[in-house]
């Protein structure tokens, strides 16, 4: 199946959550410290007990690399107890000169057999050709991100009044000439969303912000389900992969994620 295939199939079916895999040693439960390899058992925990009711697992790079060689293993063994009908997102936020991209494209698609990949476009066009070339793949492009800094560049004002981020936006749009581009888009703040949401088009949305950040899931939902938009991913990390400490987790994060379809669903139907 191709990343295009894997997400319609998910949406088609009613399902948005895009499970996050930042995972921190020190936050696993504890009674799963001592096993053997702690974060790869808290992973396969977290997979076992929400695959059934996730679009996505996004991997977030950065809390692998930081381990080295030992790192990479555990990202390696996490993304072998994916099954193969779901969606798995690199984040690795890449974006660099020609040849560059072009290795990091290999590594993530070719290595890694990521389905997906998030990119960062501020190189342009040609740091990122080399990930589009790849058409059964998606390239999630940031537009506009969750943290405050994006009121550094992304939410600047150019000459014709629009934001950097709508015109990355508008970018992405030509730049989707095989399908398999996408757009990042914080969901910190509902009118922000609700305002731009036309601009979107038919370009997948992942959303991050969700839970810990303070973005709220009834929002989003409303207002996508509002604009006749399905296309998108609603990316819950800290706050479902830690929404237990104790033994009793497996239950508890199977109940909750479950618990977001149903919340999910029920304002659709609502619409």
């Amino acid at each position: 199946m191709t990343a295009q295939e894997k997400l319609n199939q998910k949406i088609h079916n009613n399902f948005h959550v895009c499970v996050g895999l930042d995972t921190v040693f020190n936050k696993i439960p504890e009674y799963l410290r001592n096993s053997k390899n702690p974060v790869v058992e808290f992973n396969k925990i977290v997979i076992e007990n929400t695959y059934e009711s996730a679009a996505a697992f996004k991997i977030n790079f950065a809390f692998y690399e930081k381990d080295g060689l030992l790192g990479i293993e555990n990202l390696l063994a996490t993304i072998e107890l994916i099954p193969k009908d779901i969606l798995i997102i690199g984040d690795a936020k890449r974006g660099d000169i020609g040849n560059t991209s072009q290795m990091y494209a290999e590594s993530i698609f070719n290595y890694f057999k990521c389905d997906a990949v998030t990119l960062h476009p501020y190189m342009g066009f040609d740091s990122l050709e080399p990930f589009l070339q790849f058409k059964d793949k998606l390239n999630f492009i940031l537009a506009l991100t969750s943290n405050k800094g994006a009121e550094d560049f992304e939410k600047l004002k150019l000459n014709d009044d629009k934001f950097v981020f709508q015109r990355i936006i508008e970018k992405v749009k030509e730049w989707n000439q095989n399908k398999n581009c996408g757009i990042v888009f914080g969901a910190t703040n509902s009118k922000e969303l609700e305002d731009n949401i036309n601009l979107f088009g038919d370009l997948p949305v992942l959303l991050p912000g969700v839970g810990a950040q303070g973005g709220s899931l009834e929002d989003v939902v409303k207002i996508f389900d509002t604009a006749n938009n399905q296309n998108y991913l609603i990316n819950i990390s800290r706050s479902l992969i830690y929404c237990d400490n104790s033994s009793s987790f497996p239950e508890t994060i199977r109940s909750e994620i479950e618990k977001m379809n149903s919340i999910i669903q029920s304002l659709k139907r609502k619409q």
